[in-house]
């Protein structure tokens, strides 16, 4: 590779010299799962799947009067794919944010992100104005693991696995990448039909048990989702549809400046500078994502992030670096959320009975004031 790159005058650096090595060398968990406690889980630590679901379990039990939990499908090895439901009972019908993760298998910080997310709701939701006013209009649905056969196999087998685990071509071969398999201009253009390449966008349009149990809840719910957001590594990039085409979305001038201002707050964090476009520009062509079908069926907000780093350790990224990710990441989507709060919900009474009234309310009401006293006084 290193010799045609210099044959064709063709610039190139080296991100990583030897990638088993690192795999070999990053201080991460056995596979063995342990008991755990909500007081003792560490959310700076990878885990695998059995410890996560375990945390599910006891997640919900004691908060059960925020989060529910619900079970999105089954995988083809016949596991449980469950999401929560995050939000304060309504008798009114409720906006929704979605939120899935763990597309990829060997992308585990996405999954460590999701846990750290719903850690950061549920204990920061009573003192935080902001949560307090969200979650009495929005539910946050949120898959921690959704391609979980994989990342299975990514803790027992093959570190760097990136599909599902579904057979094809007589079993030959194993696994779709599910973020190719989505009903969205399917296998067109970054994707393969190719059952052995990592990009393979499955026999059919949503041909997989993982892809369709999102695709079903979510169109069921379509006309109340405010936004979905799906969660990868790596890059450092905040991505708006779309990745099959070059055109942009039909509100990308708005999405582009909400996600610029997250962005910028998230720098704000740790100093680590994300970058913001639609994916056709700024990474790659693909075709098949949830964000570019979620975006396709109206939802109005759609973004992929793309975590940690740009390629120092790439997909193996150390769990010293989950805690600072986390935070900078839940940082940009609080900005959204508040972006999300002023724009698009009401502004409900706090605990005290005071209301909140949103700034664009108000300042159509002060202006409408002022425009009747001077009719008065004239």
């Amino acid at each position: 590779m290193k010799e045609k790159l210099v044959q064709q005058n063709i610039p190139y650096k080296i991100m990583i010299e030897d990638v088993q090595k690192l795999i070999d060398s990053t201080p991460v968990r056995d596979n063995k799962a342990r008991a755990i406690s909500l007081e003792t889980y560490t959310y700076t630590e990878y885990h695998p799947m059995d410890e996560i679901y375990e945390w599910m379990e006891l997640i919900k039990d004691k908060h059960s009067d925020l989060l529910t939990q619900h079970l999105l499908g089954h995988t083809y090895e016949e596991r449980p794919i469950y999401y929560f439901k995050i939000g304060w009972p309504s008798d009114k019908t409720k906006k929704i944010i979605f939120m899935d993760c763990g597309i990829h298998a060997r992308e585990w910080i996405a999954v460590a992100y999701c846990q750290w997310f719903v850690k950061e709701i549920i204990a920061r939701h009573k003192n935080d104005p902001l949560l307090r006013n969200i979650l009495k209009q929005v539910d946050f649905y949120v898959v921690p693991v959704l391609n979980i056969d994989g990342y299975i196999y990514s803790w027992t087998t093959e570190r760097l696995w990136r599909k599902n685990r579904s057979p094809h071509n007589n079993g030959t071969c194993y696994g779709v990448d599910l973020n190719r398999n989505f009903d969205s201009h399917w296998c067109s253009v970054g994707a393969s039909p190719d059952c052995e390449s990592l990009l393979f966008c499955g026999p059919t349009p949503a041909s997989e048990f993982e892809t369709q149990g999102v695709a079903s809840i979510v169109e069921t719910m379509k006309s109340n989702i405010l936004m979905y957001l799906t969660i990868h590594s790596y890059g450092q990039l905040i991505l708006l549809p779309y990745g099959y085409k070059y055109h942009p979305s039909v509100n990308h001038y708005e999405m582009t400046k909400v996600a610029e201002k997250a962005a910028a707050i998230m720098k704000e964090k740790h100093d680590i500078e994300y970058t913001v476009g639609s994916s056709s520009v700024v990474l790659y062509y693909n075709s098949g994502s949830s964000a570019d079908w979620a975006a396709d069926i109206d939802i109005k907000f759609s973004y992929t992030y793309e975590l940690r780093d740009e390629g120092s350790y790439g997909f193996e990224l150390p769990p010293n670096q989950i805690q600072p990710t986390c935070e900078e990441t839940l940082t940009s989507m609080l900005s959204l959320f508040n972006y999300m709060n002023e724009t698009y919900l009401e502004q409900l009474e706090d605990e005290n009975g005071a209301a909140a009234i949103n700034s664009h309310w108000f300042n159509m009401i002060f202006s409408f004031s002022v425009c009747i006293y001077y009719a008065l006084i004239r």
